[in-house]
């Protein structure tokens, strides 16, 4: 589904994916963790191309990213992404947000558009906020919106780059439980997050990065319970020890 082969990236003289090797199933669900800095955002975001990578190969759904326009965009109608600070068009109503993809992008009918609009509002249980603006909303509801407009496109791998972080602690529980749902549901998934409670439990594999590089990559129970690399022991130490 997502293959990254050698990938490398750089700004400027910093070196911020290093030779990076990942290859993610169909139903995969992948969690990637590590420090700040550490590249895990820059990773999860070439992947369709809101950052460019210098040097590798991605290939996405069997379809090698390049510099060509179309390329991207036929990648990007396959890629849902979720991002830290929602993303949502402030002066367009909830329902509108979700609509606006599938009306320009896929040429939908209003009226075909805001029937599945509210199908994935009520999904991810806010079909009641449709009418609202996203400033009228606390985080975790922009969040789950911002999730919804996404299936709206039926990706076929979901992004989330710490979909939890700019949340606070009592609306966490409303997002994460979305992204189990979609995961027990079987789609493909790469989520960055800091969330080892989520890892644990939906997780397929769990990547930790510090550098720019890949330093450990195992099953959960391995990668909690028995981390090879010191490393890795040290900030589970940190993120578990509290």
């Amino acid at each position: 589904m997502v293959e990254m082969h050698n990938v490398n990236k750089w700004y400027g003289d910093f070196h911020v994916l290093r030779d990076i090797y990942l290859e993610v199933k169909r139903g995969e669900r992948i969690v990637v963790c590590g420090p700040s800095g550490s590249g895990k955002s820059t990773l999860i975001r070439c992947i369709n191309h809101l950052e460019e990578h210098q040097k590798g190969e991605i290939v996405v759904g069997g379809v090698p990213l390049t510099q060509d326009v179309k390329r991207i965009e036929q990648i990007r109608r396959s890629v849902g992404m979720v991002f830290q600070h929602f993303n949502l068009f402030p002066h367009l109503s909830v329902l509108e947000n979700c609509c606006i993809a599938p009306m320009w992008v896929q040429k939908k009918p209003r009226k075909e558009a805001e029937a599945l609009a509210m199908e994935y509002l009520e999904r991810v249980q806010i079909a009641e906020q449709a009418t609202k603006y996203p400033g009228q909303l606390s985080g975790g509801q922009q969040q789950r919106v911002a999730i919804a407009r996404s299936l709206c496109m039926h990706p076929d791998v979901m992004l989330f780059d710490e979909p939890t972080s700019a949340l606070d602690p009592e609306m966490i529980k409303e997002v994460l439980d979305v992204m189990v749902e979609l995961a027990e549901e079987g789609m493909t998934m790469i989520c960055v997050t800091h969330e080892m409670g989520f890892a644990k439990k939906v997780a397929d594999r769990v990547i930790f990065m510090d550098q720019g590089q890949i330093i450990e990559e195992n099953a959960p129970e391995a990668f909690f319970n028995n981390p090879q690399s010191e490393r890795t022991q040290l900030f589970l130490s940190q993120i578990l020890g509290h």
